[in-house]
């Protein structure tokens, strides 16, 4: 018996013994293991018998390091500069991600446990930077040094380039020696920078004269480069090509998806085109599964406003929607949800326009003109597959919000989206796109009404004593102390935004059988609102104007996102 199948046997039991899989389960792996040559880790995963953060906790050194697939992986520039390329080639290491802010090094290499290896780079790049390792093959890095070593990687080194020389627009969806182009780099290096800057969104606008890249980050967006537009035809036609879009079609709106493995993890990009009359506008939204699912105490939501959360989805069946408008997070808060429910025992099925985040044990269907399947229809068809929780991504119709309502009333519990500025903004929605409302009455468990807003820089944020008029917008009496709260600054460690990071701000409202009633009677909105603070239901501006005193951002942050006029009434 050689050595790897005796580590396999060896990964399968221990993994039996600590009760995360069955031995059925491992000899489906083993199986899968005999057509590939991936680690038996790798086929768990995948197929979804165990996630990646619980194999590594259960049998550390037994798998080995988490690995990288270096074929779509990107390195950046700051990384490469800080290894020779004779040192990567010795060593058979290839640096793939500095961050500056948090001092870390990910390197791909043969041997993660190369002790030797990982002292030789600790003293060239510092004994202050942490190396993170993830395991490639020996090809992967030859081929990898030689393609990220021989050519310029910095942004602003591409830009010259591009300056200076002629572009090759026949060889930009060459499959050998692309790295010779300066616009394949300059679309990887703008690409693996956005996602180290954490935008959400990128966007390629064509001015008259010149391209504009811009990224939104933490929900504002920012104006990082701008070059001349004769450049743009061959960067549109890289980003297509990457897509899999039709490079000739330019007159048309068209959507594809790029797959690239930067910082070490996959990360997804939804490419979308759309002609203006500078020319096509190219927008990619940053899909990062890493930071798309958290749980729910991830969230950033107040503990009141989580009790009530878990106390609405553990109801059986019923409806749970989620409203604000788009880039509010709705999809993070719904997924965090389904992975707190996510176990063998339950049966979610979702239903998408497009499947932004594939999760393991959840069936996931995207729902387009394309594929012929709409929300209504995939409701529809989805309660014959024995599900136990459906996500519908949206009600759009009185088709949908029926059939949704239908799967609520049958015993399934039923998540949706639905754009209205509140939680009880939802209830006249509803009936005015053609819900009866004593089907409403009894079938809708909660509303979530969600923003997200800028989370004040820790490092710069600036003490001041409130005036009469935010002592007003913040419910505080004119007896209290002097009251001291943050405003945003600048430094370094935000690149001088002021801001880090976002956090929710929610506004959950729970239904009871007193709110029922007054909804089926067709009951004013006034009437349910008064009803739901008598039950302690705090608004989005409450919720906000908490965030303000405890210092997690500023009250000129909450005004740009959430209305606090209604509080200058109230006092």
């Amino acid at each position: 018996m050689t050595g790897p199948h005796k580590k396999n046997l060896r990964l399968g039991e221990i993994l039996v013994q600590q009760g995360v899989t069955t031995p059925d389960q491992i000899n489906i792996a083993l199986m899968e293991q005999k057509k590939s040559n991936e680690k038996l880790g790798r086929i768990l995963v995948r197929l979804g018998f165990a996630t990646e953060a619980i194999i590594r906790d259960v049998i550390g050194g037994v798998i080995g390091q988490e690995s990288v697939n270096l074929d779509q992986a990107v390195a950046d520039s700051e990384a490469v500069a800080l290894i020779p390329k004779n040192m990567a080639r010795r060593l058979h290491v290839l640096p793939l991600t500095y961050e500056s802010r948090s001092k870390t090094l990910t390197v791909a290499m043969t041997d993660t446990f190369n002790v030797v290896a990982l002292d030789q780079i600790i003293v060239q790049v510092g004994r202050d930077v942490e190396i993170i390792p993830l395991l490639a093959g020996e090809a992967e890095i030859e081929k990898a040094i030689d393609l990220f070593y021989g050519f310029e990687l910095s942004v602003d080194g591409i830009l010259k380039e591009i300056e200076t020389g002629e572009i090759d627009y026949q060889s930009l969806d060459a499959e050998n020696n692309e790295y010779s182009q300066p616009v394949v780099r300059l679309v990887n290096a703008l690409l693996s920078d956005a996602v180290k800057r954490g935008a959400s969104d990128i966007h390629f606008e064509p001015e008259e004269g010149f391209l504009r890249f811009r990224y939104r980050i933490d929900g504002v967006l920012r104006q990082i480069r701008s070059i001349h537009k004769n450049y743009w035809s061959a960067i549109a036609v890289r980003v297509k090509v990457m897509a899999g879009m039709d490079i000739a079609e330019t007159r048309a709106p068209q959507d594809g998806r790029i797959s690239l493995s930067l910082s070490g993890r996959p990360i997804d990009f939804r490419v979308s085109t759309f002609p203006t009359v500078h020319g096509e506008n190219i927008v990619l939204r940053v899909l990062d599964r890493q930071k798309g699912i958290v749980s729910m105490e991830q969230l950033g939501i107040t503990d009141d406003a989580l009790h009530t959360l878990k106390l609405m989805v553990a109801r059986p069946e019923g409806i749970i929607l989620c409203t604000g408008p788009t880039g509010s997070g709705k999809t993070t808060t719904l997924y965090s949800i389904l992975s707190y429910l996510n176990t063998e025992s339950v049966n979610i099925m979702t239903l998408e326009d497009p499947v932004e985040y594939p999760t393991n044990m959840i069936r996931q269907t995207s729902a387009s003109e394309t594929s012929r399947l709409d929300f209504a229809s995939g409701i529809r068809s989805m309660m014959r597959q024995d599900p136990d929780v459906i996500l519908v991504g949206e009600i759009r119709d009185e088709d949908t919000a029926s059939m949704a309502l239908r799967a609520a009333m049958t015993g399934h519990q039923v998540y949706s989206t639905l754009h209205t500025n509140s939680a009880l903004g939802a209830i006249p929605r509803l009936l005015d796109i053609g819900v009866k409302p004593d089907i409403l009455a009894g079938n809708i468990i909660g509303v979530i009404a969600q923003r997200l807003v800028r989370r004040l820089c820790q490092s710069c944020k600036e003490p001041y004593e409130v005036t009469d008029l935010e002592r007003n917008l913040l419910g505080l009496k004119t007896t209290d102390r002097q009251q001291i709260i943050y405003r945003s600054k600048g430094c370094r460690q935000c690149d001088g935004q002021g801001y880090k990071g976002r956090l929710a701000l929610l506004e959950v409202l729970h239904f009871d059988s007193d709110m029922d009633e007054v909804i089926a009677r067709r009951g004013t909105q006034r009437e349910l609102m008064r009803l739901a603070l008598s039950r302690g239901f705090k608004t989005l501006a409450d919720s906000g104007a908490s965030r303000v005193m405890d210092g997690s951002t500023s009250l000129e942050e909450i005004s740009r996102v959430v209305d606090l006029t209604s509080r200058l009434k109230q006092i």
